[in-house]
């Protein structure tokens, strides 16, 4: 399926990359000497995308003056100064911005590395794959032994026929979701106008059997924490070094 809109989840304060984020906004902190949300919207670009939300909150004049410099997606803002609206609630104000085609929603305090060249992109196999006549969300996932900076947490458990459920113990494939998702948008069109945990639609999509998952190829990413930046330019330093 040919997604053309996005949304990039960038409003959060970053608390647990204090002190670095003290002075600038989680999305802009450089990994490998490239701003955290930039590795997301490249992708969503090559992927197709030409439009994406992105909230913004904290240091948000920060974010408006980087994000006016990029021209491919071009970048609506949905401002959320006033009020924090929680992952959920954030994608569901933002999604007013847009039409009703599908979408692709990204975080952006993550990033994948090393995929195959000449090959389709992860958000390019995601799209491509996206089915809403059998599925509500349709997630990016990775192996816990394919990422850096992550907590160790399993997410869900993924069946051979791609669905997923929440985690347990011998069932599925286990697997951490990889912070990406196509749905359409009227899939939150009863959401409530307040903050809430995008977990809800998550929990929903599994009860009707419609959350599916496809697997992420190369190495995924996250950075919360102050340690966690090194670890990950430690990576990208390695994958750099053996392509080359």
């Amino acid at each position: 399926m040919k997604i053309e809109d996005a949304m990039v989840l960038a409003a959060g304060l970053g608390t647990r990359l204090r002190p670095v984020t003290d002075t600038m906004p989680k999305p802009l902190v450089p990994i490998a000497g490239k701003p955290m949300i930039d590795y997301g919207l490249d992708a969503l670009a090559e992927a197709g995308v030409k439009r994406a939300v992105v909230n913004v909150h904290h240091f948000a004049d920060q974010m408006t003056a980087h994000l006016a410099s990029r021209t491919v997606p071009e970048i609506v803002l949905s401002d959320e100064t006033d009020r924090l609206m929680n992952s959920g609630g954030g994608l569901a104000k933002g999604l007013k911005l847009l039409g009703r085609e599908p979408v692709l929603v990204m975080n952006a305090d993550l990033f994948w590395i090393g995929e195959k060249p000449g090959q389709k992109t992860n958000l390019q196999r995601l799209a491509d794959s996206f089915d809403p006549e059998t599925m509500d969300i349709f997630m990016l996932c990775v192996k816990l032994e394919d990422t850096t900076g992550h907590n160790g947490k399993k997410d869900f458990s993924l069946d051979t026929e791609g669905r997923l459920t929440r985690y347990r113990e011998g069932s599925g494939t286990p697997v951490v979701y990889a912070g990406a998702l196509a749905l359409m948008p009227a899939l939150l069109d009863d959401a409530p106008d307040d903050a809430f945990n995008l977990n809800i639609y998550f929990d929903r999509a599994i009860e009707a059997g419609r959350l599916r998952g496809i697997m992420l190829e190369g190495h995924w990413i996250t950075v919360g924490t102050p340690e966690a930046i090194g670890a990950a330019e430690a990576v990208i330093g390695a994958f750099r070094e053996a392509a080359a």
